[in-house]
């Protein structure tokens, strides 16, 4: 009995023993909701929360894969070739000159309205429209002796219409040259009056030089305008230029392609020349505008990089893969591993106007992170 006793006192000890020992490990053990404690070496989570991203000690950011796709990031694998070497220049926006044109006062005068109004800006236009009127502004002196040398043309007009008429009359009596003589004269007088009473009461017609859009319209009914003034600017929208500054004349030796970033789009441009003389210690360069993907304005600003004869070896990516750190170096992001991503302090040269040149600090097969790396920057 004894022995009995004591088998079962050994056996419910065993008992009560396994099931402490399998309650303490219920307590730590994951059940797929609650989130699990990482530990480990560097490069590892020690935050609570496994599902947000993390900076790293090393300055890395460990990243979980719902993360990725929710921040949208795409990476791309580095390729080392030979790329031509951008050059920057700052220029504008310019209408091509044998497209576009001014309208000036020639003399001091009063605007009217054309046949149809005056233009507004945008409007379409051709080339001869008459676009307003402008008559010309005369003191009462000037118009005095305008409309006395008319009165004299006009009596001398009379005398040599009835001399021609007598002598018309006289025909075989007077001689032939005598008559064609008082005809000339007669009608010599006769233009000359119309010259003077067109300049005393007519308008002059302002025309469209070129055919294209009203960009500028600087006058309202009734203005009275100075000689020289701009009155009206016609554009046309599909033929532009671009004028940029080049301070170094050795940079624009084998210039051909050049590009631009605008608000909304991309400009591809055509270089065409460069002016040899300086301008405010700078040489002009015109490149034209062979494609926009966005609407580009008169005067405008913009940064244009063109691709000059030199070439350099590195790797292309796009403008949205550089950020900066804390230091202020240029880095790209490395997707070292599936969750985690690595800055990479780089050097580039411009390529083209959304693309740059890595030329250190990149490796063949390296993924480069080229949408999102803005946010990468921002994890801390």
């Amino acid at each position: 009995m004894n022995k009995f006793v004591a088998t079962l006192t050994m056996g419910l000890t065993v008992t009560l023993a396994l099931s402490s020992a399998v309650v303490w490990a219920h307590g730590d053990e994951d059940h797929g909701d609650a989130k699990p404690k990482a530990a480990g070496p560097v490069g590892a989570v020690s935050a609570m929360d496994v599902s947000a991203p993390q900076r790293q000690p090393d300055g890395s950011v460990w990243m979980p894969k719902p993360a990725q796709s929710r921040l949208g990031l795409r990476t791309v694998l580095a390729q080392v070739q030979s790329h031509a070497v951008g050059v920057a220049f700052n220029g504008r926006v310019l209408s091509d000159p044998n497209a576009g044109g001014r309208i000036q006062a020639t003399q001091a005068g009063r605007i009217e309205p054309g046949p149809q109004g005056l233009p507004v800006l945008g409007q379409r236009v051709a080339k001869g429209q008459v676009l307003a009127y402008l008559r010309p502004a005369t003191t009462s002196l000037d118009r005095g002796n305008q409309q006395s040398a008319l009165a004299e043309l006009e009596a001398q007009y009379a005398v040599a219409e009835r001399k021609l008429a007598r002598y018309e009359q006289l025909e075989g009596a007077v001689p032939q040259k005598d008559i064609e003589a008082a005809r000339y004269e007669r009608d010599a007088l006769k233009k000359r009056r119309a010259a003077i009473a067109a300049s005393v009461a007519a308008p002059e017609a302002l025309m469209a030089p070129v055919s294209g859009t009203v960009a500028a319209s600087n006058v309202v009914i009734g203005q009275v305008v100075d000689a020289k003034d701009v009155l009206f600017e016609v554009v046309d929208p599909t033929r532009l230029v671009v004028e940029a500054l080049a301070y170094d004349a050795s940079l624009t030796q084998g210039l051909s392609q050049a590009s631009a970033l605008v608000p909304g789009g991309h400009v591809a441009l055509q270089f065409i020349g460069g002016g040899r003389q300086l301008r405010e210690q700078a040489m002009p360069l015109l490149f034209r505008v062979t494609q926009a993907d966005a609407p580009l304005a008169i005067g405008q600003a913009v940064k244009v990089t063109a691709q000059s004869a030199q070439t350099v070896q590195g790797v292309a990516v796009p403008q949205s893969a550089l950020s900066r750190n804390a230091a202020g170096d240029t880095v790209v992001w490395l997707h070292a591993a599936p969750e985690r991503f690595a800055p990479q302090v780089v050097r580039t040269q411009p390529l083209d106007a959304q693309t740059v040149v890595v030329t250190s600090g990149l490796h063949e097969r390296d993924r480069v992170v080229t949408q999102g790396a803005s946010l990468l920057a921002q994890v801390r």
